[in-house]
């Protein structure tokens, strides 16, 4: 959520800002600056007729002990009208945080002045590519691959659960297992604490991150309990430290977890969501770093570099996009994509996202910084896949076949203990 102090200083700014994002925020910060004066002048009210009830509370006992009841029972009579004059100020203010708060909730971050300007994905910047972009040989999409060598069952996900829900068998299941073991081992080489999170939220740690209420229809609800199904591992992982303190000397805190995602992915139809492009339950590797606010964009391109390295070792093409301010999520300051190339269906295929949230996400969860000197400020938050299994799965299967058999990358023969499906 964006900082009040923010928009008061910066209005134009944040305006010009938020246009990056196809966004005319002219009224809707025009409003909140308007409510926020308004709370300003009943908090001012409210403090000066809490101190002059208090003065005379003061004076009471003073004037009976000298015996001018008439002037005490005066006195008693004006704080009784400042009682209630305060009881509605203060259900005023109440009104008003409540509006307030609201509104900020519906105003998304601000990009960093790098993002480009654009309206859809066609208008992100390629950064940089690794590797060869071709078609295989015996080009085959691994929806065709999976079913010939009995690795995943689509058909079967929709008899137990519904579309978008694959069953992973024998190698399948045994190539997914390892792919999830091997990102956590390089997350920990590279200084991620793995954690094992809750897999359900309550709605305070979807706000807190800003999946509510920007994507509540995404999202799975357990009404009864109200609890959400996890979309992303960020949830609950980056909710870890919502109302917390936290000393200068702690950070960077550096977290990463293995969670199944759930995604409802309403309204996606046609060839992009067939077989594993495009699931409502899901596999995915979780980094989160909570930094400082100057060290934040540093720890971007590091965590950026970590994932070009899973890539690199798993063999595939891929590319790192920088995203347009109109193909950015919500809550981000900066995105980058990275994606690889299916040679089985001649395409790019995102498989991570990782972005700087500066102190959008910090400033909703309450996550602060104690400095050295006593000062506190708002942490910054950042996190990205590392990985998601569902594409790098079809990809692996896709540019590993060779008409005969599936070749594995030798990063993770290790891992899976056989080296072909065949």
């Amino acid at each position: 959520m964006l900082q009040l102090a923010q928009i008061r200083e910066n209005k134009d700014a944040v305006v010009t800002a938020l246009k990056k994002r196809n966004i005319d925020a002219e009224g809707v910060i025009t409003q909140v600056i308007a409510l926020d004066e308004e709370r300003r002048s009943a908090q001012q009210t409210l403090d000066s007729n809490l101190n002059e009830a208090k003065k005379i509370a003061a004076e009471i006992g003073k004037l009976y002990k000298e015996g001018k009841a008439d002037e005490a029972n005066a006195a008693k009579a004006k704080t009784g009208a400042l009682k209630s004059a305060n009881q509605e100020l203060d259900a005023k203010l109440k009104g008003i945080l409540v509006e307030l708060n609201d509104l900020l909730a519906t105003i998304p971050n601000t990009p960093c002045y790098t993002v480009p300007a654009g309206k859809s994905a066609e208008d992100n910047l390629t950064e940089r590519s690794w590797g060869e972009a071709k078609n295989a040989d015996h080009a085959t999409p691994h929806w065709e691959l999976t079913s010939k060598y009995n690795i995943i069952d689509f058909e079967l996900g929709v008899k137990i659960a519904g579309a978008g829900f694959p069953v992973y068998r024998g190698k399948g299941a045994k190539l997914q297992r390892a792919l999830i073991q091997f990102f956590l081992d390089e997350a920990e080489a590279a200084g991620f604490e793995e954690v094992i999170p809750p897999h359900l939220i309550n709605a305070e740690s979807g706000f807190g991150t800003g999946q509510l209420p920007d994507k509540d229809g995404q999202m799975y609800h357990a009404a009864e309990d109200d609890l959400f199904l996890i979309p992303t591992g960020e949830v609950p992982i980056t909710n870890i430290y919502r109302d917390v303190m936290l000393n200068e000397d702690q950070l960077p805190i550096k977290i990463s977890g293995y969670t199944p995602c759930f995604r409802r992915e309403a309204g996606s139809y046609g060839k992009e969501v067939r077989g594993l492009n495009r699931l409502h339950q899901f596999d995915k590797v979780e980094i989160v770093q909570i930094t400082k606010p100057e060290e934040s964009y540093a720890r971007l391109e590091e965590m950026v570099a970590h994932v070009e390295g899973l890539l690199q070792k798993l063999e595939l093409p891929y590319r790192v996009l920088r995203l347009c301010g109109g193909d950015m999520g919500f809550t981000a300051a900066l995105t980058f994509d990275l994606e690889v190339y299916s040679a089985g269906q001649g395409r790019w295929l995102e498989v991570s996202s990782v972005s700087n949230f500066e102190a959008y996400q910090a400033n909703r969860m309450k996550l602060r910084i104690k400095n050295k000197d006593g000062k506190k400020e708002l942490a910054h938050t950042l996190n990205g896949s590392a990985l998601a299994l569902p594409r790098i799965l079809a990809a692996l299967i896709e540019n590993n076949f060779d008409g005969e058999r599936i070749t594995i990358p030798k990063a993770i023969v290790p891992y899976t203990k056989f080296e072909t499906i065949e």
